[in-house]
């Protein structure tokens, strides 16, 4: 056996790592979630939440005690002129040069992870990573400016048990300054009973009904009846053309589904094929299918930064053509679809791609947005969809701090543009990263904006279906979230990426878990009777209820409609049956 200091074997010592381990989870077990998170540059950074979780001195007021340098980085440590303690790595011509601090993993467990973090100049993009036996994990990033602290907020799931070590890296040579650092584990049960308190406290509530008579007297006994009219939260999926003239697919989608994106129907490239020649016969067929189910539309996409998915005949016109050919577009599509869609995906993917910017100029997205509103001037939201800010925590590019730095440049330059923007997290997931999306959604949550997810979709394995599940169980469960559209248009050569059905409409395994969240999210019918004080109680899902009111000793009944809203405060329904 290997002797280290103090003479314990390293069997030794990695048992008393696990049972601290094990300890410092027991101790944190009864914790409730906390969804705050920071998107203000401070003067001073706020205290660690959870007191910093398994990190010992989170705080630095202990000056460097617990930490160490990273890869041969010099650390130091630093007090604010208010008293304040913390690190800086100095001297930095690595990227993963700063501090460090060494724990032991529980496995089978999902960590949140939070700091604040300053650059000495200007700003920088500063990444969080935990080192494991095998791997290094991005956990998250955010950007780091000089001057002021900025919180990063996100977290990992440890699969296995072991020894860690975690860090933050920077492409940038600036020092780098850390403070109120937090990691801290959740169990896979506790984290679903955090789900499962968001859902009742966002998305249901308790509503109470008295039945009396005619002269206010309670009735007992009273049946009481609540038929479901809608639910409030939309779920929704992609839809292609095929829709048109596949019955099973009409049937199949239409009693699923509130919400409908056209897959490549409406894009510049299919409505415009050739300059001029503009051809809205399938989107307009499709706007007409999902109006006479009751399915609502997202307008996908007015523009899309990406080069390579323009019409071919737009990549190579000269300034002046593609400027009027903009123009055509946006009044074109805009115009057209005004008052019938509930949002448009006004500039598709401007964080990863910029070719309308490259053209135009910086402030390209924020001229179509103010095109597109004054075009749409009803309710329609007006989103910015980008990928990865959910998937990925190691996509500097579109990280939750980028993605609200755009959404503010887009608005500062034309503060018209705050009404009805929108949040449009794409979500193409391969294996999720489950505590760093709830950290992103909780940081984009600070802008006060809708948001909702708009293209999940989830690469395919064994285990498809079930990170499917967790991440619609996820996203739902997020009381900032305020719809989900599923990136699974049925076409007969294959999907995109995931399918919830074979050729025949039969379900997938991942169309099952749909189809069982359908179930357990729908406004459902209650009934029952009231007590000796004609009351009668029910937790219901958000929505419009048809309530109906029966008593033995009468002939009649009454019907009313109620709707269970999360803004609507205290819910009491009194109900008079009238003799």
């Amino acid at each position: 056996m290997t002797k280290v200091d103090g003479g314990l074997t390293m069997a030794k010592l990695a048992f008393w790592l696990g049972w601290i381990a094990l300890l410092q989870g027991c101790m944190v077990k009864a914790l409730p979630y906390d969804y705050s998170a920071s998107i203000e540059c401070l003067p001073e950074p706020l205290e660690p939440q959870y007191g910093g979780g398994i990190l010992r001195n989170a705080d630095f007021n202990a000056g460097l005690r617990g930490w160490s340098p990273f890869g041969y980085s010099s650390i130091a440590e630093s007090k604010s002129a208010s008293g304040n303690g913390f690190a800086i790595a100095l001297n930095r011509s690595r990227a993963y040069q700063s501090v460090s601090q060494k724990v032991y993993l529980q496995g089978d467990t999902h960590y949140t992870l939070s700091a604040w973090l300053q650059v000495s100049d200007g700003s920088a993009d500063v990444r969080a990573v935990v080192k494991t036996a095998g791997d290094f994990v991005h956990a998250g990033g955010v950007v780091a400016k000089s001057g002021c602290w900025s919180m990063l907020k996100g977290g990992l799931t440890a699969a296995s048990p072991g020894p860690a070590e975690l860090y933050f890296e920077s492409n940038s040579t600036v020092d780098v300054w850390v403070d109120s650092v937090s990691l801290n584990p959740f169990s896979r049960a506790e984290w679903s009973a955090h789900r499962a308190d968001s859902v009742a406290a966002s998305r249901k509530k308790t509503v109470r009904l008295q039945a009396t008579d005619s002269s206010g007297n309670p009735l007992a006994g009273a049946a009481v009846s609540l038929d479901a009219v809608r639910t409030n939260f939309p779920l929704g999926a992609a839809m292609s053309r095929h829709i048109l003239t596949n019955s099973a697919y009409q049937t199949w989608f239409a009693s699923r589904f509130a919400v409908a994106t056209f897959e490549n129907e409406m894009k510049w490239y299919s409505t415009e094929p050739s300059p001029g020649r503009e051809d809205y016969t399938v989107p307009d067929a499709m706007l007409a299918f999902a109006k006479s189910n009751g399915i609502a539309v997202r307008g996908h996409n007015v523009f899309w930064d990406q080069p390579s998915q323009q019409p071919p005949w737009v990549q190579s016109l000269p300034y002046p053509q593609l400027l009027a050919a903009s123009s055509r577009r946006i009044r074109s599509v805009v115009s057209r679809y005004a008052g019938q869609v509930i949002g448009w995906d006004v500039v598709n993917e401007n964080l990863h791609f910029s070719f309308y910017e490259n053209k135009f100029g910086w402030d390209a997205s924020t001229a179509f947005y103010a095109a597109a509103r004054l075009l749409d001037a009803g309710s329609a939201l007006m989103f910015m969809n980008e990928f990865n800010t959910l998937e990925q925590p190691g996509d500097m590019a579109a990280l939750p701090a980028r993605y609200l730095q755009r959404l503010r440049q887009i608005v500062a330059a034309y503060p018209e543009n705050g009404a009805g923007m929108a949040i449009g997290l794409e979500g193409h997931f391969t294996n999720p990263n489950i505590p760093y999306m709830r950290a992103a959604l909780d940081t984009l949550a600070q802008a006060g904006v809708p948001i909702w997810l708009t293209e999940v979709d989830v690469a395919g394995g064994p285990a498809q279906a079930e990170h499917l599940e967790e991440v619609l169980r996820e996203a739902y469960a997020h009381p900032a979230v305020q719809g989900i559209v599923l990136w699974s248009a049925w076409r007969p050569e294959g999907c995109y990426v995931m399918c919830l059905t074979d050729n025949n409409f039969k379900n997938l395994p991942q169309g099952d878990v749909v189809d069982r969240l359908i179930g357990e999210w729908r406004a459902a019918p209650r009934a029952g009777a009231t007590d000796e004080q004609g009351f009668y109680e029910a937790d219901l899902v958000h929505g419009e209820y048809k309530v109906t009111v029966t008593h033995p000793a009468l002939n009649n009944s009454v019907s009313r409609s109620v709707k269970v809203e999360l803004e609507s405060g205290s819910q009491h329904y009194f109900i008079d049956v009238q003799v």
